[in-house]
């Protein structure tokens, strides 16, 4: 008699049999969990505590191999298939209810070709192991600002962050993809080929195949003249004000993101300042160090700061700057669009909501993405909204979920008071699951094209769970 084990798909009501799965596990390089294994509840879980979700298997890819045999495994099985890098994803897509997690945790390789400035990087690698590889070399290439980030998500939706002024977004320095598709074959995308796939790939997100490595364009960068300069929230409208009118403006050696937030209690910041409600500007100049006090001139002397930690550092020094406040296993409610004109109406409310942070936690952020980004063409890449200004992000966060709805009121409501004001649509990596209509306000005129290549690449839709490009439906 066969023994079945106690794995059910809920999206087809089907049973796994235990000797089909540890025939998979024997096929791996990489680990296959299930429930009940040692393992299975780290695995499981993603970046934000508010998805919760219990897949069928976990198969913890070491190579290419493994992702194109759990690729077929599904397949045979009918099971729902998510695909996990960093697990960052705001929605959660890295993990999914009864299906089969492709966790690409496991695959860290990195090589470095320091002649030609060039990086591979394997999908399950964090943006703190690519940029303390590349930092030996002096280089570096445009990543978010929290160094946990997975490379592969954060690539695929665009990528933005305190190079972005300078050197585009982390799709502009994307060279080239290795894929396995739908259908279990492994490709490459570039320019010259797969080019249709290469421009989707370039901010549509994991919707066309599972992306196992990048090759990326690396930049002169080591030492930055960076930190942060927080102000009283009394100040917050002048702040943004300057903010506004100088970065619009500013070579695109110097970049920085405009927060409301609450002074974390610990160091490096001052006592009298813990757990006292701020705004702030996180500064990253990547000119000569020689010249950054003279940069910096004009920045010291508005206001000035109640608290000024803008220095020379490493840059890898400032992509980790705030990983200890942005930990896993929080509770998170993210809202975000993007930003073309920052007026003073808009700004006001900013104020409004901005100062009323609900729990310690909860911040909001506007990304500058003007700069080198702008010097790439709206239809270029999947990422459309290349004239606009900033990126606006609004996140309700705290370990408690008995704190849940006052988080996700405030968010929604400051969503809803700005989103007026917007440019419309929203940084892929910042929607929660909101729906079609915000996916295909994002993409815009893109969209189509993007279906086009969704129906070339994976007509059955495999690849779902994610901000999904649904293919043209086959006859």
């Amino acid at each position: 008699m066969r023994v079945k084990a106690r794995i059910q798909s809920t999206n087809i009501g089907s049973v796994l049999e235990d000797a089909e799965v540890q025939g998979l596990r024997a096929r791996l390089h990489g680990d296959l969990f299930r429930p009940g294994d040692e393992g299975y509840e780290a695995a499981r879980h993603v970046y934000n505590a508010m998805i919760d979700r219990h897949p069928a298997l976990v198969a913890r890819c070491a190579d290419a191999g493994d992702v194109r045999e759990a690729i077929h495994f599904a397949r045979g099985h009918s099971l729902a298939v998510t695909v996990r890098g960093g697990g960052h994803s705001a929605g959660g897509y890295g993990t999914c209810d009864g299906g089969l997690v492709i966790d690409l945790s496991g695959m860290k390789g990195i090589h470095i070709d320091h002649v030609e400035r060039t990086v591979r990087v394997e999908g399950g690698c964090t943006w703190a192991e690519l940029d303390q590889a590349t930092h030996a070399f002096g280089l570096a290439t445009p990543g978010g600002i929290v160094s946990t980030t997975g490379v592969a998500g954060l690539t695929l939706g665009g990528g933005l962050g305190h190079l972005t002024r300078r050197y585009g977004l982390t799709i502009d320095n994307l060279l080239e993809v290795e894929m396995v598709l739908a259908d279990g074959r492994m490709v490459k995308a570039n320019s010259a080929e797969n080019a249709d796939l290469f421009w989707a790939v370039r901010g549509g997100g994991g919707n066309f195949g599972v992306v196992t490595a990048f090759i990326f364009r690396l930049h002169p960068v080591s030492q930055v003249y960076a930190g942060p300069t927080l102000w009283h929230l009394e100040q917050a409208a002048q702040v943004m004000q300057f903010y506004r009118d100088f970065i619009l403006t500013a070579s695109e050696q110097i970049s920085g993101f405009f927060a409301f937030l609450t002074v974390p209690p610990g160091s490096p910041f001052p006592e009298h300042l813990h757990l006292k409600k701020m705004c702030g500007i996180v500064w990253c100049y990547t000119g000569p160090l020689d010249q950054a006090e003279q940069v910096f001139k004009t920045i010291r002397q508005f206001g000035p700061p109640a608290l000024d930690l803008v220095g020379p550092l490493p840059y890898p020094v400032l992509q980790s700057m705030f990983d200890a406040s942005a930990p896993p296993g929080l509770q998170q409610y993210w809202r975000a669009d993007f930003v073309g004109e920052l007026t003073d109406e808009a700004i006001a409310l900013h104020v409004k909501y901005g100062s009323r942070l609900p729990t310690p936690l909860s911040t909001t952020h506007l990304y500058p993405i003007n700069g080198a980004a702008h010097g790439v063409g709206e239809n270029d890449t999947a990422f459309s909204y290349r004239h606009a200004n900033w990126v606006h992000v609004i996140v309700g966060v705290d370990p408690d979920p008995a704190n849940n709805p006052k988080t996700m009121a405030w968010t929604k409501d400051y969503w809803l008071a700005l989103h007026p004001h917007s440019a419309g649509g929203a940084y892929v990596n910042f929607l929660m699951d909101e729906g079609q209509e915000r996916i295909k306000a994002t993409y815009r005129d893109n969209y189509e094209r993007l279906v086009a290549v969704k129906t070339r690449y994976d007509p059955t839709n495999f690849f779902h769970v994610n901000q999904n490009i649904r293919p043209t439906k086959q006859s």
